[in-house]
């Protein structure tokens, strides 16, 4: 760690070098900068199939792209060599094309743009472009991150302003062509007239089909032909449930409006153990009788209680007249982990948006929220006795000793008033968890280790210098994470440094794991909900250029980057401290060590009475199984993309005992885009896309089966085939990952309603659904085992019922969900709409956006279009609209 230091002082001392003029002239330098015009553009996707060398530049899977920034000068003439532009570039730099400038890669996205020698100055007015060539693909607007920002030395350091924006196209030219990330790219980009195709088999259904459908879908139900009237109030029976419960119960019904009265509508609750048997005597089972003199709900428990009182609210219009079916339904779910898991590690989110996510997932009946409180970006959790986690971890600025808080990644700029800043005080998180177990749903603390650990890394640092200074050094070793003769060359997924990783070898590394865990501990006892899972994190402890996607110099391999890899380490490699717990026989190689951390955490999980410790499975997959571990239980988020083999390898965890989360990227992360199109926001190393209905359609219990209905990242086909037996999911979770979601609204956008699909699946198991049958083979394209007709009927039905009320009752919680773009053709001058969710309002433009028209379906005469049309969808309630397309 000592070289670490003086790697980051020699970078400030290197930029106070370059500049030789005086402090105010630098700020004058900076202030002019701050105005200039930035754009960039991307030129080819491809890079590789059009003579750039990627293999000998050190891409991965030799894959690279171009792009060209251009600076556009706003004010006098600029000579000046002494500024440096930093941005937030995802993929690596590998080469600059105009011999003025050079890029540096700090650490993780962070990047410096600064002149060479060989600059000649920016004239007044004129325009200057950068080629560059960046590792792997651009393919949508979000790779490139706002709040570019510019320094000099003894300046105060300014966004740039025309960066300065969440609208990325303010700064970012369109895509054009460039979708593609290989020439035989087989995903179909989304415009208006190919979403009407793929639109096409759904159609919007009348009310009366929809009457008496409960959400998420109930195991059976039987709806009667009379109709209950709720205006006059409802006489609500809570006795059963606790009070926190009563009350959740209460603001649901308020929000839907309606209001309490003891001479309103009966709702009676009691909890009747005995009352269920078989399949159906698990925790969250109901039966629901509904009829014109009251409602009866009986429950298996008290969630049982709940959720039949949330299927009662589900019938609810969003708008007009609350009118109820009468009905009996019998429910249990299907899967006993419901999950959906939020990182406000990347990028901080409010304890406004938490809760009202807690709403939706208790609406929609889903029990974990698993809640991703520290990454390399930050620590968001206040720990008592460890302020330095939250003081610095918590905060990115520009600070290259990183003593006041973390270095600017992903968009959040060189000050502190960001969305990169924050975090949860204790009594933030002891709400939180109070509100969560008001609704049944247990907050699962993941506090990622020993990879995805730099926040807490550099902080502890911080800690041990100003300790080191007090005098006090036992103290300041007591909770120290790293190694200090460690001087591994490492680079982590995300394109970090040595400093990513905690050191699994110290006794202090696993004092701060107890000390953490045991504060986390007492928020959750006085909050209510004891803790009763530890999420160890674990994921992606490695050097990611000793990966299969790059070969070593000496012995170069077609399609990988070429690279010294003799200069490269794995994690923990040169440290004494590590060598020596290898060289012991505690340890069998480096490799070994994440999973051995975990066995030992685990340990310290036992002592804290918690029961289970859980993980993503990667940073397990050297135990020998669950029984190695001290827990009574130990469960995994399975994370494997399906078509790279996940569909198969997902068997080896139960048949190891861990007891199975279904995760996967590729149709269950809701950091991807929804559609394929440039426009939309996220990641896509799994997928090009996941939007609602490819989440509906996943088969989380028959991974198998999902290869005859979806395809891979590149719109292809495949096959899968398990041979081995399969003892079944425990559960289903659904991710969002932060990276490029910044802001509330963001988050809702990608959230929302895609969670509403993995609720469905998680909930109940549909017809379509297909047993696990060792070794049979799904062949994409080929085989026909699905009943895809009964699979697009189920969907036609969910997808109304999303956009003709479920929709509407977002809005009234404020949540700003994703309004799907419609789909749209003109053929023989007449226009034509829909939409993937029926019932949500059109609109359309003869004039470019200045005037909108409702679109009615059936209008007289038929609306006629000889130019161009825009097209969009309106919210519900009228306030929001979808992106705006032309055909």
């Amino acid at each position: 760690m000592k070289k670490l230091k003086i790697s980051l002082l020699a970078l400030s001392v290197m930029s106070l070098a370059a500049c030789s003029s005086s402090p105010r002239s630098n700020q004058q330098v900076v202030d002019q900068i701050s105005q200039f015009g930035v754009q960039y553009q991307v030129t080819d996707n491809q890079a590789a199939d059009h003579g750039v060398n990627c293999a000998k530049l050190g891409a991965d899977w030799a894959s690279c792209n171009t792009a060209t920034i251009t600076l556009t000068n706003n004010g006098p003439a600029l000579t000046s060599k002494n500024w440096a532009i930093y941005m937030s570039n995802v993929h690596e730099t590998l080469r600059v094309d105009n011999d003025q400038f050079k890029m540096t890669h700090i650490v993780g996205d962070l990047t410096r743009l600064e002149p060479t020698e060989k600059f000649k100055g920016i004239a007044a007015g004129e325009s200057i472009e950068i080629p560059i060539v960046n590792e792997y693909w651009q393919l949508f607007i979000t790779d490139v991150m706002p709040r570019w920002y510019v320094t000099a030395a003894n300046a105060t350091p300014k966004i740039i302003t025309s960066t300065d924006t969440e609208n990325l196209s303010d700064f970012v030219k369109p895509f054009g062509g460039q979708w593609k990330r290989i020439a035989d790219d087989k995903n179909v980009l989304m415009l208006p007239q190919s979403r009407f195709s793929k639109n096409a088999d759904v159609a919007q259904l009348p009310a009366s089909a929809l009457r008496g459908q409960i959400t998420p879908t109930p195991r059976s139900v039987k709806v009667h032909a009379a109709d209950v009237d709720l205006s006059r109030g409802v006489a609500l029976h809570l006795e059963v449930l606790a009070d926190n419960q009563a009350d959740a119960v209460k603001q649901r019904f308020d929000l839907m409006g309606l209001k309490p009265q003891s001479a309103g509508y009966d709702i009676h609750t009691r909890i009747a153990v005995n009352h269920f048997h078989g399949a159906e005597a698990v925790s969250g089972a109901y039966e629901l009788r509904i009829t014109p003199r009251g409602t009866d709900i009986i429950g298996y428990d008290q969630a049982g209680v709940y959720y039949g009182l949330m299927s009662l609210l589900s019938l609810v219009p969003a708008e007009g007249t609350p009118i109820i079916a009468t009905l009996e339904a019998k429910d249990a779910p299907r899967f006993a982990y419901r999950g959906a898991f939020l990182d406000v590690a990347r990028n901080f989110h409010s304890k406004q948006a938490v809760l009202r996510m807690l709403d939706q997932m208790a609406a929609w009946k889903m029990n974990k929220f698993h809640f991703h409180l520290t990454d390399d970006e930050a620590w968001r959790i206040e720990i008592p006795g460890l302020p330095e986690l939250t003081d610095v971890g918590s905060k990115r600025c520009h600070d290259l000793t990183e003593q006041q808080c973390l270095l600017p990644q992903l968009g959040s700029g060189p000050l502190t008033n960001n969305n990169g800043t924050g975090h949860f005080s204790r009594a933030d998180y002891i709400e939180i968890v109070k509100y969560a177990q008001a609704r049944n749903i247990e907050v699962i603390p993941e506090i990622d280790m020993p990879a995805h650990a730099r926040a807490a890394v550099i902080s502890m640092e911080a800690r041990y210098q100003q300790l080191m200074k007090a005098g006090k050094p036992q103290q300041a070793s007591e909770y120290r994470l790293v190694d200090p003769t460690d001087t591994s060359n490492t680079r982590s997924v995300q394109l970090y440094d040595r400093t990513s990783y905690l050191n699994p070898c110290l006794d202090s590394s696993k004092r701060f794991v107890d000390k953490v865990m045991d504060e986390v501990q007492a928020m959750h006892r006085e909050a209510g909900q004891p803790l009763t899972t530890w999420h160890f994190g674990g994921d992606e402890a490695k050097n990611i250029r000793l990966g299969s996607g790059y070969s070593d110099v000496k012995n170069p391999k077609a399609g990988t980057g070429i690279l010294d890899q003799s200069k490269e380490d794995k994690p923990w490699a040169k440290s004494q401290v590590c060598q020596a717990v290898v060289k012991s026989g505690k340890v069998e190689d480096l490799e070994h060590l994440p999973s051995h951390f975990a066995l030992e955490v685990s340990k310290m999980v036992k002592a804290h009475g918690i029961p289970v410790m859980q993980a993503w499975q990667d940073g397990l997959k050297d135990a020998t199984d669950a029984h190695a571990f001290a827990t009574s239980r130990v469960r995994v988020n399975f994370w494997d993309t399906l078509y790279w083999g996940g569909f198969d390898t997902a068997n080896d965890w139960t048949l190891k005992d861990y007891e199975v989360v279904i995760s996967n990227p590729d149709y269950v992360y809701m950091d991807f885009p929804y559609e394929v199109n440039p426009n939309e926001r996220g990641y896509y190393w799994g997928t090009r896309f996941s939007d609602e209905r490819k989440m509906f359609g996943f088969a989380p219990d028959n991974l198998p089966q999902n290869a005859e209905t979806s395809v891979d990242r590149d719109g292809k086909t495949f096959d899968a085939t398990s041979n081995k037996p399969w003892s079944g999911a425990y559960g289903i979770s659904v991710q969002l990952w932060s990276e490029t979601t910044r802001t509330d609204q963001q988050m809702d956008y990608m959230v929302f309603p895609r969670l509403l699909s993995v609720a469905e699946r998680g909930w109940h198991r549909a017809e379509w659904e297909l047993d696990y049958q060792q070794g049979r083979t799904f062949k994409g394209g080929e085989t026909h085992f699905v009943n895809q007709q009964q699979r697009n009927q189920d969907w036609q039905r969910f997808a109304n019922l999303l956009g003709q009320r479920e929709l509407g009752k977002m809005d009234k919680a404020g949540i700003h969900y994703r309004l799907p773009v419609p789909g749209a053709r003109v053929e023989n001058g007449i226009l034509t709409m829909n939409i993937v969710l029926p019932g949500l309002p059109l609109e359309y433009s003869l004039d470019k956006g200045k005037r909108w028209q409702r679109y009615q379906p059936h209008a007289k005469p038929a609306i006629t279009a000889s130019d161009k049309v825009w097209v969009r969808s309106v919210s519900p309630d009228g306030k929001r609209f979808s992106r705006a397309e032309a055909l």
